[in-house]
């Protein structure tokens, strides 16, 4: 009695469709392939956002803190603007004006404070010709 369709039910059925009490094969390839494609998007999503990040990592730390910030406000907020933003800050390198600022500020210390190089050079002082049969030392920097 089981093996008998129904009067309305047409006689040859797509192999698609699973007797009762059976696994359905195509519904379970669907699933695995649907949550593997999602996966697959998700990492390509976090890696292609991280990528400021990881460009901005080579240069300074202020740089890259505030491309990191950048990349969080965009991540949260969906704001595509920021990240951009971070992007392209990533991708300008920042001169360097700390650097030769404190060099700056140390020499007029030395100065201010008299112990500069200029203040405490000496006159050179001679040094006698070698002997005649010794060899010339080389002079070390």
């Amino acid at each position: 009695m089981a093996d008998q369709l129904h009067p309305a039910a047409i006689h040859h059925l797509p192999p698609f469709v699973t007797a009762p009490g059976e696994t359905d094969v195509l519904f379970m390839v669907a699933a695995i392939s649907v949550v593997s494609i999602l996966v697959v998007i998700g990492v390509f999503y976090f890696k292609l956002h991280a990528l400021p990040e990881q460009l901005a990592h080579r240069g300074q730390k202020v740089q890259f803190q505030i491309v990191a910030v950048l990349g969080l406000i965009a991540l949260f907020t969906h704001n595509h603007a920021f990240w951009i933003a971070g992007l392209l800050l990533a991708l300008i390198p920042i001169p360097d004006f700390t650097t030769p600022m404190s060099s700056i500020a140390g020499s007029l210390e030395r100065i201010a404070a008299g112990t500069g190089r200029a203040a405490a050079a000496s006159p050179p002082r001679e040094e006698p010709p070698p002997a005649v049969g010794r060899p010339i030392a080389h002079e070390e920097a």
